[in-house]
């Protein structure tokens, strides 16, 4: 060990019969090894610290944690790592302070912050997977991605390995293949549900067809995002007052409930026109744009009022009604429910929190060095975030991918999506309090059990506190703000390449205060944990009882009241074989990962400072007060709501 300009080079030769080390400097797998290297001779005040790996074995990467060094004066100084040390790479530190631009006084670190990022540039490269879509990385394979954001195994995350682990766990690999059988009745679902049961699947099942329990699911199911006050009729969906009069409880007319306020509406008109799956040559598959009229009765229960199965109305498009005969209105509700279940697949979960996560995480790691504060906050919300979207174009989403295999929508109709539903992508609808209020669903008294509202502005109000006190500790104005020119590279970088500068996306290019900064690292952070949890472990709960929500539909939906029977809509359901693949992929997508690492969960220490200690330490604190809250508020509920609870919301988008 010697010194050059104060950069000091630790070699680590690690020559080891063992393929996989994992280096820590303490260091790691399969086992955590630490190392101390004595040095004779006082190298000065240190700036850098550079570790070096040699090559021996074909696969003898090791991981660095960190590496403590003890001055002669008795003083600890830690320089954070954090990295794989890959064939013959090799990586310089700095310290563990987290520095802004402004704060690096010498040519040295301004040299090396400098290289960081032209490195990282070269590392990190945009790539446009489908065109009008958010850019990703360029990446085919997760082999080919950096190491650094990598699975530690990427068994773990092989989608059909674990489809098909889920399909046998769930004792329904027996009828994986059955495509084109259909089941014989409702009941025969049963054979492949009964495995594996919970409270919110069991009542789902048992309730699915009651009006009450399809009006819930817009609150507080698997997709709540898509109700919103219908403050008037839309010309396309014609429905009077004569039609729903029956429904109304408050002796007003449908006029005066609209005034009124109880009125509320799901358009699915994204759907229309979107391409079905076509995949399968023995198995014509449909696709339906609905339009679903809801009535907040005088209990606070939502529930359907009327049904239009497509956007154009007319003789061969009827109003289904609660007051038809019960099989034309069990089987426009299921058609609503399979629409939703696209939405909530392609547009909320894949769109809005995967792939939204990616660029902001692609975008990071281009932009700000791992000296930079905000690199340093948002680094454990992009956890795997790169590495689980590259293994699912690389097996779920791609052609020919498992998502073909049971989805209406496999074959491009996902794509085509995608890319209309980029048009109302917007910066603002990330913001959760304001989509919300966007939607006309922000009154409490209105909607008094709209849980995924009231859970949701809890933990965004807390982690908005917990950002805005990090954000104060390294920015004292507004003027620091605008000056950080690696900070507003990575929200242009968002803006002009990650969101391919749409104007209708409305992404920033630049951030001028320190509250704008805040909303801004609020919403990656809360798109990538809270609400990515709030859209996805409930897979199971609510999508396991198929004709709740069926991923693909085998009639088109009915031209005419009258003609439906309950053999048309189990014919109309998806098949065995497609019916378990589904099963398997809502099993598989609601699991944690092992070792999870839940909301406010910060065991890699980046920061070292102890102001930014203690408001971590706040942090978790009021966390654990919302989920007691939560926790208090599902005691006895038969439909206990705990997706946005702390405790269940991973750190990053990671499955």
């Amino acid at each position: 060990m010697g010194s050059q300009t104060n950069i000091h080079e630790v070699h680590f030769l690690l020559m080891t019969l063992c393929n996989n080390y994992n280096l820590v400097t303490t260091i790691v797998r399969p086992q955590v090894d630490s190392y101390d290297v004595t040095v004779g001779e006082n190298l000065g005040e240190m700036e850098l610290v550079k570790i070096e790996k040699q090559k021996y074995w074909v696969h003898d990467d090791w991981y660095c944690k960190y590496i403590t060094v003890k001055t002669p004066s008795g003083d600890y100084v830690e320089f954070p790592c954090f990295h794989w040390l890959v064939d013959d790479k090799e990586v310089v530190l700095r310290d563990g302070k987290a520095l802004l631009p402004k704060d690096d006084k010498t040519r040295l670190v301004k040299q090396h912050r400098h290289k960081e990022l032209e490195s990282r540039r070269k590392t990190y490269r945009w790539r446009e997977w489908q065109p009008g879509i958010p850019m990703s990385i360029d990446a085919n394979t997760h082999k080919e991605l950096p190491r650094d954001i990598q699975f530690d195994s990427e068994k773990g995350v092989d989608f059909i390995l674990n489809y098909s682990k889920a399909i046998e766990n769930l004792c329904v690999n027996q009828f994986m293949h059955m495509f084109q059988s259909s089941w014989n009745d409702f009941a025969d679902f049963e054979r492949i549900f009964v495995r594996i049961k919970n409270t919110i699947s069991e009542y789902v099942m048992q309730h699915w067809k009651e009006d009450f329990m399809f009006g819930y699911q817009y609150l507080n199911g698997c997709n709540p995002v898509m109700i919103q006050k219908c403050t008037k009729l839309p010309e396309k969906f014609p429905v009077t007052h004569d039609m729903v009069a029956d429904c109304l409880e408050r002796e007003m007319t449908l006029e005066e409930e609209i005034e009124a306020g109880n009125i509320y509406i799901a358009d699915y008109e994204l759907m229309e026109d979107i391409s079905p799956n076509s995949t399968d040559p023995c198995t014509l598959q449909y696709l339906a744009a609905p339009i679903c009229l809801l009535y907040n009765n005088s209990q606070s229960k939502i529930l359907p009022l009327a049904i239009q199965l497509g956007q154009t109305p007319g003789k061969e498009n009827p109003i289904f009604l609660p007051s038809d005969d019960q099989y034309d209105w069990m089987l426009a509700k299921i058609w609503v429910r399979s629409s939703d279940f696209h939405i909530h697949q392609t547009v909320t979960h894949l769109l809005r929190t995967h792939l939204v996560s990616e660029v902001f995480g692609v975008a990071m790691f281009r932009q700000l060095p791992a000296v930079h504060p905000a690199y340093k906050l948002l680094l454990p919300h992009i956890r795997f975030t790169i590495a689980i979207n590259t293994k699912a174009r690389e097996q779920l989403i791609c052609e020919f991918g498992i998502f073909d295999k049971a989805n209406g929508t496999g074959g491009g109709g996902h794509v085509e999506m995608i890319q209309k539903a980029m048009r109302s992508l917007t910066f603002r609808s990330l913001c959760f309090p304001d989509a919300i209020k966007a939607r006309g669903v922000d009154s409490p008294e209105d909607l008094p059990y709209y849980y995924y509202r009231d859970d949701g502005n809890r933990v965004w109000d807390v982690t908005k506190s917990f950002v805005w006190d990090v954000v104060c500790i390294y920015y004292d104005s507004d003027d620091t703000v605008q000056k950080d020119e690696e900070i507003q590279a990575f929200v242009k970088d968002v803006s002009s390449f990650g969101m391919q500068d749409l104007d209708c996306c409305g992404f920033p290019k630049s951030l001028k205060t320190r509250e704008e900064l805040t909303e801004y690292l609020t919403v990656i952070i809360f798109t990538a944990s809270a609400h990515h949890a709030a859209v996805n472990f409930g897979q199971y709960d609510w999508c396991s009882w198929i004709p709740n929500s069926p991923p693909t539909m085998r009639k088109p939906p009915p031209k005419q009241k009258g003609v439906v029977d309950v053999k048309f809509i189990i014919q109309s359901l998806p098949d065995r074989g497609r019916s378990c693949w589904h099963l398997g992929a809502v099993w598989a997508l609601s699991q944690f990962q092992e070792n999870e690492l839940f909301l406010g969960m910060y065991p890699d220490e980046h920061f070292i400072e102890k102001p930014v200690k203690e408001a971590m330490e706040l942090f978790r604190k009021r966390l654990a007060e919302v989920s007691s809250v939560i926790k208090v508020r599902n005691e006895g509920k038969k439909l206990p709501y705990y997706y946005f609870s702390p405790d269940r919301i991973p750190n990053s988008v990671a499955v």
